[in-house]
């Protein structure tokens, strides 16, 4: 793939080569914001869509977009080189694109958004009318205390709790291993046929064009994630029960305190299998990186997946903003 060239800014691949990059710049950050990694944007974007420039001291991460550029994050370092880099970010934008639909900035932290309204307009809240930008509230993600997680004490996770032992009941015999790509992909990817085939029976026609394009998106990211999963450092955890791959989970670690669960999928017919696995994966998460909170991400502004996110009664909602040009 070859490097874009917008004014005097080379715009490089983003491909596994920036992983080093981006992190030493992340640390620089320190976020509990599941999109604030490498790996989740890496495998979240199709090939060749993904390009990257150092800006201001700052890595800035865009997407292309039928010759438009956004971007999915916005600039990476330190906060007052952060605070730089937008404007300039947002030059670059204005410039290359042939419209302000694409000129914009996804999952901006709500303390950069405040510092950036700020530095802008003194006194100004969020909401206010700026002149340049629209600052829009748009998704949260969701994070747990991990000892939560792992022990599910009390009434409030009574339910989690019985499903889990039913599950332990039918199947004493299952098995939970490490993920292994060479061993466990085509069981992987025979049940992320499987869970589709599933939803679809139960799925209101007028929901199914909306599903099978987020379907797509997802085949696609567990893919990538197969074809890279150590070249990523992620970790990985899979059930298998009479031979057959039930489930399988897969996340990294955020930060010293935080890690993420960036994909999980469950045969949709096994009772409780959902819930064994994320409390077992919790575990692992644990076992691994010694941290106190676990991030499952945002719920894509889909109910279902906020229900279930609620019910595991998070300790924190971290507010995602979108920045847009005027």
């Amino acid at each position: 793939m070859s490097n874009l060239k917008i004014r005097n800014y080379e715009l490089l691949p983003f491909d596994l080569a920036a992983k080093p990059i981006m992190e030493d710049y992340l640390r620089l950050l320190d976020l509990d914001i599941s999109d604030y990694t490498f790996a989740s944007n890496y495998l979240w974007l199709s090939n060749g869509s993904g390009f990257y420039s150092i800006i201001d001291d700052t890595f800035c991460f865009f997407l292309l977009t039928n010759g438009d550029i956004s971007m999915l994050l916005p600039p990476i370092g330190l906060r007052d080189n952060i605070i730089k880099a937008i404007p300039t970010c947002f030059n670059l934008m204005v410039y290359n694109n042939n419209s302000n639909m694409n000129t914009k900035i996804y999952y901006v932290d709500e303390s950069i958004v405040n510092e950036f309204v700020n530095e802008l307009e003194e006194h100004t809240e969020i909401f206010d009318l700026l002149t340049d930008y629209i600052v829009e509230r748009a998704l949260v993600d969701y994070v747990y205390e991990t000892s939560d997680l792992i022990e599910l004490k009390g009434n409030s996770y009574s339910t989690k709790r019985n499903e889990i032992n039913k599950f332990r009941r039918i199947h004493p015999d299952h098995i939970l291993e490490t993920l292994d790509v060479g061993k466990h992909a085509d069981g992987i990817l025979e049940l992320l046929n499987k869970w589709i085939a599933d939803r679809m029976k139960y799925l209101p026609a007028e929901q199914t064009e909306q599903f099978l394009d987020g379907i797509f998106s997802e085949r696609s990211a567990i893919k990538r994630m197969l074809s890279a999963y150590n070249d990523l450092g992620l970790i990985g955890l899979v059930i298998i029960d009479n031979g057959q791959l039930i489930g399988f989970t897969v996340g990294e670690k955020i930060n010293s305190d935080t890690a993420s669960v960036i994909i999980e999928k469950t045969d949709f017919e096994v009772l409780g299998c959902a819930q064994y696995v994320f409390r077992e994966f919790s575990k692992v998460l644990f076992e691994k990186y010694q941290v106190t909170r676990i991030n499952v991400g945002d719920d894509m502004g889909f109910e279902n997946l906020k229900k279930v996110k609620m019910s595991y009664r998070p300790s924190l909602m971290i507010p995602k903003y979108v920045i847009y040009k005027r």
